[in-house]
């Protein structure tokens, strides 16, 4: 490994525009063998500490950015805060917890800078199911918090099936991911619609990011009419995230300054990139 290499990130290149100040990366994981995965997760984590994730930054130009608990951990944000520390001020965590969470931990994790919560419709979690009624009373816990939302990661159907829950909780809703939505359909896709109803609604915000899971085009350039879409619909409520170390793609697939020009593809121009780079995060996050 090179002085130039980023673990888990493939290639050399920096993005083709320099990012503005305080750019930041609001989705990515850390995972640090000091800290033990749930019982309940079968597959082995990868290395991927802070350490790592710094050498992302200096090769990409961000400077912010947001530490997602991942379901490797389950419920034990310990990772997470570590990560939090090392960072200092300009990283935001969202955490994971269980439905009877009390508000003593939230306020624990709020002290530590956490800003929300994810409720994770799709993959295995350590307390078995997730359902409707537990995002509902999670959603309730964190309203009490400034600053503070909820995240999901759900499957367009999952989307279009609670829809009207989701439109109802009282803190800002964030969806993963580009709602995992087919981007061969685009606009015209399963879910889009109830997306696009959420996002009108005021109260939603997507995440640009994780382009791989759904894309089976080269460079993923079947993502653009779908996010481009996005762009228009909600320029103020967008973030994007690089999902590194990308744990969801083929390993050695990814190239991270690569998905940077692809947000700038999505954005349409420069000023609209530099809005979901940083005066987005910014509000959402409370930087």
């Amino acid at each position: 490994m090179t002085a130039h290499t980023v673990p888990h990130s493939v290639g050399l290149n920096r993005p083709a525009r320099p990012l503005p100040p305080l750019a930041c990366d609001s989705h990515m994981h850390i995972f640090d063998p000091r800290f033990a995965p749930s019982p309940h997760w079968k597959r082995t984590p990868p290395d991927a500490p802070v350490a790592a994730y710094r050498r992302l930054q200096q090769r990409l130009g961000t400077q912010r950015t947001v530490v997602v608990t991942p379901s490797t951990y389950g419920t034990d944000n310990a990772c997470t805060l570590d990560a939090l520390d090392q960072l200092g001020d300009g990283a935001r965590g969202v955490a994971v917890v269980a439905q009877d969470v009390g508000d003593a931990e939230l306020d624990r994790l709020h002290a530590r800078r956490v800003r929300g919560l994810r409720v994770n419709f799709v993959t295995p979690q350590s307390w078995g199911e997730t359902t409707p009624q537990m995002l509902a009373t999670l959603a309730r816990k964190a309203a009490r918090l400034p600053l503070w939302h909820i995240q999901v990661f759900m499957h367009p159907e999952q989307i279009v099936a609670l829809e009207s829950v989701l439109a109802a909780l009282p803190v800002p809703l964030v969806i993963d991911h580009l709602g995992r939505i087919d981007p061969d359909g685009g606009p015209s896709a399963d879910g889009y619609g109830a997306l696009r109803r959420l996002l009108d609604g005021g109260n939603t915000w997507v995440k640009l990011s994780g382009a791989y899971m759904r894309s089976t085009a080269p460079a993923y350039a079947d993502t653009l009419v779908l996010a481009q879409a996005l762009v228009r619909a909600a320029p103020e409520r967008l973030v994007w995230g690089s999902d590194w170390p990308h744990t969801t793609a083929t390993p050695g697939t990814v190239n991270d300054a690569d998905l940077v020009d692809l947000l700038r593809a999505w954005a349409g121009s420069d000023a609209a990139m530099d809005r979901i780079l940083v005066d987005n995060p910014a509000r959402l996050y409370g930087f």
